[in-house]
């Protein structure tokens, strides 16, 4: 054994080592970095680095995951950012109902008035209803196509021929038609030939479908019950338009004739034929002297479909001429003319049926 004070025995290379013996710096531990390579690696490329002019360490930190959004708190859900869904609309009537209701009171006063009390004071209120419809239709006519159908002997014409209906039947009313034809064909040649033509044919026009039409109402108050074939008449015309209004405004929905009238649906017109229809059985028994029930039937049925075609007809020419009314005469129901649309063509047809059930006597 060495008892020498310098004789140290061995001692084991390691950290106690290296703190005596060692450099007083000791190698960091080797950690491999993120791409797996250790401190070496990093070492030489540091001292690489250095060679070159850069730092001679990395300062740069390894990339780092963006952090997960954290989750909205339970009471702030995701909102739908979906529009609210719309209220269906309740339906609404096209015009106003308290004027519409109020004048058609007012004319029915008017006329039932006139009808029961003298008779030739009904005539009278036709006259009057001819002359202003004609007036309104040769100044639409006018106004939006430049037709220049003479007012002046339509209007004549037109009197004499609701008055020579009432005095001397169905004869007399073909020889006024006629001679207000001639009326026109000849007031018109005191202007321009320009437009003759045009102009004498809507103004034969007009004298067929407004007064000559409008003759078979007097005609029908010549009978020993006329007022209430007129009644009947106007009953069952009055009804068939609301039946088809009210029912058509509140089932309907398949377009009878979307090109002419949008409006219309057959819904409506299915309305019109059974109010119609039952009207018509009321008054063929109640009102007509030996009228029967199923004649009103018949009545009515054929009531609902001129009243349509006829309120149709108005309505292409209003669409031609590219105009919603005839006229604003009458408050909530337009012109005379959109009142008289659908009993003009209606008053023959009625007519000619109780001519046939009952007889013109």
């Amino acid at each position: 054994m060495n008892d020498s004070p310098w004789a140290t025995e061995p001692v084991p290379a390691g950290p106690a080592y290296d703190a005596l013996v060692g450099p007083h710096t000791r190698p960091m531990p080797i950690v491999p970095d993120a791409a797996g390579r250790d401190f070496d690696d990093r070492e030489a490329r540091d001292r690489g680095a250095a060679a070159d002019g850069g730092p001679p360490f990395r300062t740069e930190m390894p990339p780092q995951e963006p952090m997960p959004s954290p989750p909205p708190p339970p009471s702030q859900a995701p909102q739908d950012s979906s529009p609210p869904p719309q209220r269906k609309q309740k339906k609404r009537a096209g015009r106003d109902l308290r004027a519409a209701i109020g004048v058609g009171v007012g004319l029915g006063a008017v006329i039932f008035a006139s009808l029961f009390i003298v008779k030739a004071v009904f005539v009278g209120v036709i006259v009057v209803a001819v002359v202003v419809g004609l007036w309104e239709l040769t100044s639409r006519l006018q106004e939006k196509k430049g037709i220049k159908a003479p007012l002046v002997p339509l209007a004549i014409g037109g009197a004499a021929m609701v008055i020579a209906g009432y005095v001397r039947g169905a004869e007399g009313a073909w020889v006024a038609m006629a001679l207000t034809a001639l009326a026109v064909l000849v007031w018109r040649m005191t202007e321009p030939p320009e437009d003759y033509l045009k102009d004498v044919t809507a103004g034969v026009f007009a004298a067929f479908y407004v007064p000559f039409l409008a003759t078979f109402v007097a005609m029908l108050l010549t009978a020993d019950d006329g007022p209430q074939r007129v009644m009947t008449f106007l009953a069952l015309t009055v009804v068939s338009d609301t039946g088809a209004y009210a029912v058509g405004w509140r089932f309907g929905k398949t377009k009878l004739a979307p090109r002419i009238s949008p409006g219309k649906t057959r819904e409506g017109l299915l309305g019109a034929v059974a109010f119609s229809m039952g009207a018509g059985a009321l008054c063929m028994e109640f009102l007509v002297d030996g009228g029967a029930w199923w004649q009103g039937l018949i009545l009515g049925l054929a009531v609902a479909v001129s009243a349509t075609l006829g309120d149709l007809g108005e309505s292409m020419i209003k669409r031609d001429l590219g105009i919603k009314d005839m006229g604003t005469l009458l408050p909530g129901h337009g012109g005379i003319m959109d009142r008289l649309d659908s009993l003009l063509p209606t008053a023959p047809v009625v007519w000619l049926l109780l001519a046939l059930f009952v007889g013109t006597g």
